[in-house]
């Protein structure tokens, strides 16, 4: 059964010394926005770790697939779905279109969350996923910087006799090469999510799907360190607002679960993150005060709070040893 409650959620991101998100336009400086000077993630980004992290985690378990993988030719998913589904993958028919889609919504996660458009090639229609993210922000201006790396070595020569001869007849100075590396030296930023229940109804995305987007989102930096993201870290629990309804009729009451019992922004507004007084160029989370007022609440909403991606989620209570505090 799909879920049946609405959710919002937010968490945050220390970068240090790293770039937590290149523009390929912009020789791969982080991304920026030129009016505030605040750093910018996209979403494909975040959605991209997710991936990656469901596919290592959990790719062999049925129904766990991504369509979107890396080097991959999604119409080669899409006719396998179609085929699964028993259908002919060349059928173009209203019906052959709609068992390509649902059964795509079966086998791939990502289709099941992020939804996808799938009317390439043998043709599964568009699915239009439950889940959905903002652009991550960093909360104040950020300092790309661009500095000069040397390489020990070289790379050249086509085959093994020509990279012999290249290394046997280069002076030692020459065997070496100079790059750039674009990085910041730190920002903290925010991340923001939604999750329709009506939406998810369309696609099959249930509890646990739900449980392991949460399990995703706060282990996929930890398997996905490199060198242009060496020092990554969610330095927040994850924040979650769930929406249970508050008339007494529980027909009504699990429509109001479904659509909501207040606005997102006002469900982030009760997290407050800023700098403390005496720090004018943060280089930690440390240096913010975080705090949440959960005695602002809206009725019919439920607070959650998830550090441990294999834990119990805390609902409508703050852990203790958490850098988030009660306002």
């Amino acid at each position: 059964m799909s879920i049946e409650n609405r959710y919002e959620f937010l968490y945050y991101v220390a970068y240090t010394d790293c770039n937590p998100n290149g523009d390929p336009d912009m020789g791969n400086a982080p991304r920026i926005d030129p009016e505030t000077m605040q750093g910018y993630i996209t979403d494909v980004s975040v959605k991209r770790r997710i991936r990656n992290y469901v596919e290592l985690a959990h790719g062999d378990e049925p129904g766990m697939g991504i369509i979107i993988r890396q080097s991959s030719n999604i119409n080669v998913a899409i006719g396998e779905a179609k085929v699964a589904a028993g259908v002919e993958d060349n059928a173009k028919t209203k019906d052959a279109v709609y068992a390509g889609r649902k059964k795509a919504c079966e086998l791939y996660y990502d289709v099941r969350t992020f939804g996808a458009v799938m009317s390439t090639g043998p043709n599964a229609g568009q699915v239009r996923g439950p889940v959905q993210l903002s652009f991550g922000r960093s909360l104040d201006p950020i300092l790309p910087l661009d500095i000069s790396i040397t390489r020990m070595a070289i790379a050249s020569g086509d085959t093994l006799a020509e990279a012999e001869k290249v290394e046997a007849e280069t002076e030692e100075r020459s065997l070496r090469t100079m790059g750039r590396k674009q990085f910041i030296p730190f920002g903290l930023y925010e991340f923001r999510g939604f999750i329709s229940a009506n939406l998810a109804a369309e696609t099959g995305f249930d509890d646990e799907d739900l449980r392991i987007l949460f399990e995703a989102i706060l282990n996929m930096y930890e398997n996905d360190h490199s060198a242009s993201k060496g020092q990554v870290s969610i330095v927040s629990p994850l924040i979650l607002f769930r929406h249970d309804g508050t008339d007494s009729d529980l027909v009504q009451r699990k429509k109001q679960a479904k659509l909501g019992c207040a606005p997102s922004h006002k469900l982030f507004e009760l997290v407050k993150v800023q700098k403390k007084e005496n720090v004018d160029h943060p280089r930690s989370y440390r240096d913010y005060e975080a705090t949440i007022a959960l005695d602002k609440v809206p009725k019919g909403i439920s607070v959650g709070f998830q550090s441990n991606p294999y834990g119990e989620i805390s609902w409508n209570k703050l852990p203790e040893d958490e850098w988030l505090t009660l306002e």
